[in-house]
């Protein structure tokens, strides 16, 4: 089949062919960069964060009437309020582990710092999130532990946030960073200044935030209990017993304190699934609403190219009549219109590409997009063709169904 001819009938229908061009090339564009955008948000939705969020459960509160400041007898009695309910909760039947902690992965308090092999981090440094909690704190979030040991119970100090502790847990990715050569357990490295012992190692453990960074699994396990009108503490259920175990914690710990709040959304006692769907609701709304553009820009492009096909078909009826009549086979007809939407398709899709890469560099300028690979641009361009043939497919199955006799007599 050659082009000559299919060109020069599309140059008789040019408003509608620059129409459908630019038709594709618009949903090309605006599809790639959504897709690429969908599957940000859904990587980053299923990304792990190295704990075992089965039976996982986060109880956070307000003492109202906990002493303010820094002195010796407001720490210890902070501490105290915090020691009666971690014993309350080991207590309970449902309750497997129970930690002191009030960062959990994702969502939860934390603060962040600088870590080097020497004072003055002059040399190699590597910044992280620190988790401070207790001697179950490793196995509450049931971390795999690589190398090394948990927290002793005599290496657990309480008081306010600080990261001046003698030992520490790191993940692998921080360990890493700092001792490419793998020798990281044992060493002594300085936490924005102060010098600690690498104890242990955790395969892996996603800092407190959900977004994206070089730093997402650069976490420190500090031994402190931190003693603060924020209280917060970690519960691993029992397998099958996660509901249960949510039910008596709370009813255990006002039981024991009534003197506490849990105000609701940032407190309460809820289990990490709750939590993980509530940090990541903005992404599936993003994904929610990317994909039904992307759906409806797809479905108005295919119908665009059934309608002006079938337009076509009707204007050159008596066309494909005369070729039929003198011989062209049904194939040849549907292999015409099928080649003339390719060539309008490629067009599209071409200039959709060109496009596409203009709409990316643009939102990397404004929003921080990420680049999109030129391989999501291909598939982009691919789908576009593949969606015009199977639009056309329709009405180019009507038009060679003509019969020639009915064709050529309306001629």
């Amino acid at each position: 089949m050659t082009v000559h001819p299919i060109l020069a009938a599309l140059r008789q229908h040019k408003v509608a062919v620059l129409l459908i061009v630019l038709q594709v090339a618009m949903t090309l564009a605006i599809v790639a960069n959504a897709t690429f955008i969908v599957g940000q948000h859904i990587q980053r939705m299923n990304r792990p964060t190295g704990a075992d969020e089965k039976d996982l459960i986060r109880v956070s509160q307000l003492w109202p009437a906990a002493p303010a400041g820094n002195e010796a007898a407001a720490i210890e009695l902070l501490d105290a309020l915090q020691r009666t309910d971690l014993a309350t909760l080991r207590s309970l039947p449902d309750v497997q582990e129970v930690a002191a902690s009030t960062s959990i992965p994702l969502l939860g308090g934390y603060t962040t710092g600088e870590i080097s092999l020497d004072a003055e981090q002059k040399g190699r440094t590597v910044h992280a999130a620190y988790y401070y909690g207790d001697e179950y704190l490793r196995p509450t979030l049931n971390l795999h532990l690589i190398a090394g040991r948990d927290f002793e119970a005599s290496e657990i100090r309480h008081g306010r946030a600080r990261a001046d502790s003698p030992v520490i847990i790191v993940s692998l990715p921080v360990a890493n960073a700092l001792f490419p050569n793998g020798n990281a357990l044992g060493q002594t490295v300085y936490q924005d200044g102060e010098p600690s012992t690498i104890v242990g190692i955790v395969e892996r453990l996603q800092t407190p935030t959900r977004s994206d960074s070089p730093w997402n699994y650069h976490s420190v396990l500090e031994p402190l209990r931190t003693d603060d009108s924020y209280a917060g503490y970690l519960v691993r259920a029992r397998p099958g017993r996660e509901q249960a175990a949510i039910r008596e914690v709370r009813r255990a710990l006002f039981a024991v304190n009534p003197m506490r709040l849990m105000p609701e959304p940032w407190a309460g006692v809820h289990s990490f699934s709750e939590l993980r769907a509530k940090a990541y609701r903005s992404d599936r709304g993003m994904v929610l609403l990317m994909s039904v553009i992307s759906i409806i820009l797809l479905c108005v492009t295919a119908a665009g190219i059934v309608g002006l096909t079938s337009f076509w078909v009707v204007q050159r009826y008596r066309q494909i009549g005369v070729r039929r009549a003198l011989g062209a086979r049904r194939i040849d007809i549907l292999r015409h219109f099928q080649m003339e939407n390719l060539l309008i398709a490629g067009g599209g899709a071409l200039i959709g590409a060109l496009c596409a890469v203009g709409l990316n560099v643009w939102l990397m300028k404004h929003y921080e997009m990420a680049h999109l690979p030129l391989s999501c641009v291909a598939m982009g361009a691919l789908a576009m063709l593949v969606l015009g043939q199977v639009a056309v497919l329709v009405p180019a199955r009507r038009a060679s169904n003509v019969p020639p006799v009915v064709a050529t007599r309306s001629v």
